[in-house]
């Protein structure tokens, strides 16, 4: 059967989608883009697929792709989204389509339990304090029934708890074959199951840090794949960009010290001196946050050049590292985890050499600090080549899409950043009705971005939009500082519940925002993209500022240089795109369903004041809009009047 009939069949009104989902009716978008995905498959060709909210592009790209009885590697955004994928969307479609194939999750092995290091952390000497050893304590009780070792299923103990570093491996810390517990190992089992999955359904983080450790492709964790989907592709090339470059923090160093420790006290008690070098260096790390001040935030190398009192700090940390690695290579012969540490202390020193001296012009140098820790970077200036030879490494057709991929209705800048040429485009804009379900509200008098006294300004223009929307509002924001001072002010003026992001974890506060349905939560970055609030609980979303990037970003403020000398012209080419991105993202929060309603209201003049604005207009969705408070109040009181908010 041909592959176009075949999709059109499988979403029809009578089809077998349709016998699985109750009050299924078929959309010409997502029939159109499983075609089109079908097509490519078939075809052996690359395609970028936009899908407004709404289209199903999820079942759009894996029907398709499963049913062509290739081998297939689905890559996630997030892992929230890998999980929904695989738990809920995959067994949906196994259902529906009545045919057999395999699909396997595969997670970076953070997010596996391993029981060798978990044994090691129980019976460990070091001083954990009475809520780490109660957590400890409850993951040992998880790992007799659990069946994957998937940390995620655990919940006793949060994912964001920094005890799961006792319990789960990393790269540089795993025994391997010599593992004792190599025979149980979660991880192990997991990559098996992909190996020999006909469905495997991986993230970014996972996909770009196999990429990095094997130039030859997906051969270190990935099997190798006939097609390749990569969904949220918007986040492709930051997550690229990352996992190409080189890393060092204060936790690996500090882990790697703690480790060296640990396995002293198992197998080489009679070597003082490998306890020393190993509290020396963990003393050293903890003096070299010291000397980066009190500040947290990024910066720039010449910020570390400058300043003797961090380079001596750096001198001093080579030292240590270098006694360490001393030390254990001594010790090596004793035991595997002697010997796996040696060699990390080996590959950190390697590392911090290569960012120390690094003066090629292909990468930028940079630094972060946050309240304890710090991180050394070495980021390249462009991922684009080196992206377009990994696709090219392979006969693999490559599938790229999200709701926001295009600008001002153009490829050029997705395509562009990751290197891809002679890719078939498609765009398919959302079916919810926008007119009628939305309004965009952009009053008169807004205050310029750089006014001192914008952040009060614009509380100001909110707060009636609030009132109007009872609540259930996403304030979003372009910086920390701005939520604060923001919160600050609401605090004291409104009378609905403020949350605020920082104040809990991301997943506590979005169930807390849906249950009490009259909230107003603060959010930055994470806030403007992957969230999903379907209902009422949601109804107006507003944004401070057009998200452009910060000007000051050390990695930003070096690939704008490198343009210009290339005689491009990075605002157009790189800032305005970007933005226009993340605006998109923010915007795409507020209609989630065909019943929604909402309101939007942006806060920056220059969307109608500067000659780029047209930009980010051109790019929006069909909004109905208004300057005038009175329309968005009388756009609440239709809700009211149909008795579907509660007065």
């Amino acid at each position: 059967m041909d592959s176009k009939q075949q999709m059109y069949d499988f979403f029809a009104s009578d089809g077998a989608l349709a016998k699985v989902i109750p009050g299924y009716l078929p959309r010409a978008a997502q029939i159109e883009m499983a075609e089109a995905v079908a097509q490519s498959i078939e075809d052996n060709e690359d395609v970028i697929v936009e899908a407004g909210t709404g289209t199903g592009k999820t079942f759009a790209y894996l029907v398709p792709a499963i049913v062509s009885g290739k081998k297939v590697i689905v890559s996630t955004g997030t892992k929230n989204l890998q999980d929904q994928l695989f738990n809920k969307d995959v067994p949906l479609i196994r259902k529906a389509l009545r045919e057999p194939f395999s699909a396997a999750l595969l997670k970076g092995r953070a997010n596996y339990l391993c029981s060798y290091r978990l044994e090691l952390a129980v019976h460990s000497n070091l001083g954990f304090g009475r809520e780490e050893i109660a957590a400890l304590v409850k993951i040992k009780k998880w790992s007799k029934s659990t069946r994957t070792g998937d940390t995620a299923d655990m919940h006793e103990v949060m994912e964001s708890n920094p005890i799961w570093q006792q319990a789960t491996s990393t790269r540089e810390n795993c025994l391997g074959q010599e593992c004792p517990e190599y025979e149980g190992c979660f991880l192990m089992k997991a990559r098996k199951k992909a190996q020999e999955a006909h469905l495997i359904v991986v993230n970014h983080h996972l996909l770009c840090a196999d990429w990095s450790i094997r130039e030859t492709g997906f051969g270190e964790l990935l099997p190798n794949a006939d097609v390749v989907i990569i969904d949220e592709a918007h986040q492709l090339a930051d997550t690229a960009s990352n996992f190409l470059g080189l890393s060092i923090g204060s936790k690996q160093i500090s882990d790697l010290a703690n480790d060296a420790l640990m396995e002293y006290h198992q197998d080489a008690k009679d070597m003082p001196d490998l306890r020393v070098a190993s509290e020396n260096l963990t003393h050293e790390v903890k003096d070299m946050r010291l000397a980066f001040g009190l500040d947290v935030g990024r910066g720039d190398w010449k910020e570390i050049e400058n300043n003797p009192k961090i380079m001596d700090g750096l001198e001093r940390l080579q030292a240590h590292l270098e006694a360490l690695a001393d030390q254990l290579e001594l010790a090596s012969v004793r035991s595997k985890g002697l010997e796996t540490c040696f060699k990390r202390a080996e590959e950190v020193e390697d590392q911090l050499k290569k960012i120390l001296q690094d003066n090629s012009g292909k990468w930028v140098r940079w630094y972060e600090t946050h309240k304890k820790s710090f991180s050394l970077h070495l980021t390249p200036l462009d991922v684009a080549a080196e992206f377009q030879a990994f696709m090219h490494q392979h006969s693999a057709s490559w599938v790229f899409t999200s709701a926001t991929l295009s600008v001002a209705q153009k490829f050029d800048y997705f395509a562009r950043n990751l290197g891809i040429s002679n890719a078939k485009s498609f765009s398919w804009e959302s079916p919810f009705d926008f007119p009628n379900q939305s309004l965009f509200y952009h009053p008169k008098g807004l205050p310029q971005p750089n006014a001192p006294d914008f952040v009060e300004q614009i509380v100001e223009v909110a707060i009636p939009v609030i009132n109007a929307s009872k609540g259930r509002t996403f304030f979003l924001f372009t910086s920390h500082r701005a939520l604060q001072a923001a919160a600050k002010i609401l605090d004291k003026r409104i009378e609905y519940p403020i949350l605020v992001q920082g104040d809990k974890p991301k997943a506590i506060l979005l169930d807390d925002f849906k249950q009490k349905g009259n909230a107003v939560l603060l959010g930055t970055a994470s806030f403007w993209e992957g969230i999903d609030v379907r209902g009422e609980a949601l109804s107006t979303v507003i944004i401070d500022k057009l998200p452009f990037s910060s000007p000051g970003d050390p990695v930003l403020k070096a690939r704008l240089e490198a343009m210009e000398k290339q005689g491009r012209k990075p605002f157009f080419e790189y800032q305005l795109p970007t933005a226009v991105t993340a605006l998109r993202q923010g915007v795409g929060r507020l209609i989630r369903d065909v019943n929604d309603r909402g309101v939007l209201l942006l806060c920056d003049p220059r969307l109608l004041k500067k000659s780029y604005g047209h930009m980010f207009l051109n790019s929006m969705p069909a909004m109905r809009r208004t300057r005038d408070i009175k329309e968005v109040e009388a756009f609440f009181a239709e809700e009211v009047e149909k008795g579907e908010v509660e007065v």
